[in-house]
């Protein structure tokens, strides 16, 4: 009978055209987007060793996860703290996720963490647009005209400007829609999509108040009454506090 032997030294086979991606260029697109080991050499792969174009890849991909996912009920989850260094201004807030499993996980934990730290640099007014009174909206669109009729620019244009204005106004004043302080090439959203597609499991910020020292006002606060997931938008729970420019927390700040 012949004996066939198998060579103990024969290399798996793999595509002739997949680039070879150094550990260290994974170790650093995981840090830059907390995505795992494998995802994030896949998106290396796919982008051909570029780094940007490999955020790129998962962040899209978050976002596709998180669509997917956004009617899932949200009714676990975790109440973070976080106080800035001296102790003059602080944050509460609740994040949401589907099971307890999930919102016992150092992801999770590391998420609620930075969503607070930076709720307290930021001072978001709102949680999402969908939040925005018509009042506060009705305000700022009547300002804006204002502004863009001083330009002395024709009509046509007016409203161009004005709608530029509004998405501005937007990306300053929601947090969903904020840029993100450790990494400003990415918005609380985006963050919390990314969240979404390595844990698998719907993620919401329900609502959040921060507090500091010396307002006369009380705390900023915002969010969702019922705990439904991404659509959880709904009556703030308290009137915001006027803007302030808050001591800006650094990003290195754990």
């Amino acid at each position: 009978m012949e004996i066939i032997r198998k060579d103990t030294n024969q290399k798996m086979a793999t595509p002739e055209n997949t680039p070879n991606i150094p550990a260290q260029l994974v170790k650093e697109l995981r840090e830059r987007t907390g995505a795992g080991f494998a995802a994030c050499r896949e998106a290396l792969i796919e982008a051909k060793g570029d780094l940007d174009q490999a955020t790129t890849i998962l962040r899209k991909k978050g976002q596709s996860a998180a669509q997917k996912k956004a009617q899932r009920t949200t009714s676990e989850g975790l109440v973070s703290s976080y106080i800035h260094a001296g102790g003059k201004i602080g944050v509460l807030l609740e994040i949401n996720c589907e099971s307890d499993f999930v919102a016992r996980t150092e992801d999770f934990q590391r998420l609620c963490h930075d969503v607070a730290m930076h709720v307290a640099a930021l001072d978001p007014r709102f949680l999402r647009r969908e939040e925005v009174t018509q009042q506060v909206l009705d305000r700022e669109r009547e300002i804006y005209k204002e502004q863009a009729r001083a330009t002395g620019k024709p009509d046509a244009v007016l409203e161009k400007i004005v709608s530029g204005k509004m998405e501005k106004f937007y990306e300053e004043n929601c947090l969903y829609e904020q840029h993100f302080i450790r990494d400003e090439g990415l918005t609380v959203k985006e963050l919390i999509d990314l969240a979404i597609g390595k844990l698998g499991e719907n993620i919401a910020v329900r609502r959040y108040a921060r507090f500091k020292v010396g307002e006369s006002d009380g705390a900023s606060a915002a969010g969702a009454g019922p705990a439904s997931g991404q659509d959880s938008a709904g009556p703030r729970d308290a009137s915001p506090a006027p803007a302030t420019t808050p001591a800006k927390p650094s990003p290195s700040d754990s």
